[in-house]
């Protein structure tokens, strides 16, 4: 008979199952394509409306600030280029070059909700609203729960900036800096398709 000695010793305790950064980011992806799926669907029901309205969603579309449209655009792909910057600072460990970035992208971003406000408040000075047309019930529409994704995407920016003054960045907050960093990307690619689609798509 084999000596029980020389048998492999069985596992007694189960292994340690500690949360690594990189475990979070799944979670945000799955977020972001149901997010994404949401707004494919919001963006098909615009184009089969405008194809039954094509002159009304011109002339709604053509009376829209362009450059407004194109400074909101420059705005957030800057702001999306600054996390990444905080996001490779991350990585290597450098705090204050991390909390510099964070906070860069912060008051860049900063600039788009400027912006939408007062582009807001100069439709609705004219009296234009979500009831004006169709073309406007979508511009609201798609524009406002866009905003709330970007006021989301803000705190979560503050809220890592001041974790990242409290913890190292390198250790388990990378994680949560990587996926507050691609939360704010889907903003920018949300708006990228946005933009056309409701300030450029009518033009001549």
């Amino acid at each position: 008979m084999a000596d029980s000695n020389s048998l492999p010793a069985l596992a007694t305790e189960p292994a340690d199952v500690t949360e690594t950064p990189e475990a979070r980011v799944p979670g945000v992806l799955v977020f972001i394509l149901a997010d994404m799926i949401v707004f494919a669907m919001l963006f098909t029901g615009f184009m089969v409306e405008r194809s039954g309205q094509l002159a009304l969603f011109d002339q709604s579309s053509a009376s829209l600030d362009v450059w407004l449209g194109i400074l909101n655009t420059l705005i957030l792909i800057t702001s999306g280029l600054f996390v990444v910057f905080a996001v490779n600072a991350a990585r290597q460990g450098r705090t204050r070059a991390t909390r510099g970035w964070l906070l860069a992208t912060f008051v860049v971003g900063a600039g788009f909700g400027v912006t939408k406000m007062v582009e807001y408040s100069a439709k609705i000075g004219h009296g234009i609203t979500m009831h004006t047309n169709d073309f406007y019930m979508f511009y609201y529409a798609l524009t406002g729960a866009h905003f709330l994704h970007f006021l989301g995407g803000m705190l979560a920016l503050a809220v890592l900036w001041f974790m990242a003054g409290r913890q190292k960045v390198d250790g388990p907050l990378f994680g949560l800096i990587e996926s507050g960093a691609l939360y704010w990307h889907m903003v920018d690619l949300l708006w990228i398709v946005i933009f056309p689609l409701l300030y450029l798509l009518g033009t001549r």
